[in-house]
């Protein structure tokens, strides 16, 4: 997994058209595994611009409580269990838990990343 880009592909693979989906055609018509890339997509521009969860938060309230129950939904353990951790917790590991979410949300939204 060290050698997939995660970043890369959250922010061009997956949240891009996720993003642009959202804004043309509302956000009702995204399917779970979408709402939830958006949510990790959310939670990540707080950590990587802010360091922290606040700013996710003033972008997108329900991020985490939205991406905690979409996960377990999905059966996606790892991306479940971050979100709900405390905030305290998930900032604190947040980077250690990226990939194994990324792993699991790309397999669920049939979004792979890209070959190095």
């Amino acid at each position: 997994m060290s050698d997939v880009d995660w970043e890369s592909w959250l922010l061009e693979d997956a949240g891009d058209p996720i993003i642009e989906k959202k804004a043309d055609q509302g956000p009702d018509t995204l399917t779970p595994a979408e709402q939830l890339t958006y949510c990790l997509w959310v939670a990540d521009y707080g950590m990587r611009n802010a360091g922290d969860l606040e700013t996710a938060a003033d972008l997108y309230p329900p991020f985490k409580m939205e991406a905690a129950e979409i996960a377990a939904r999905l059966g996606l353990s790892k991306t479940s269990e971050a979100f709900n951790l405390s905030d305290d917790d998930l900032q604190q590991t947040y980077f250690d838990r990226f990939d194994g979410m990324c792993a699991e949300i790309s397999e669920a939204l049939g979004v792979p990343p890209r070959a190095n």
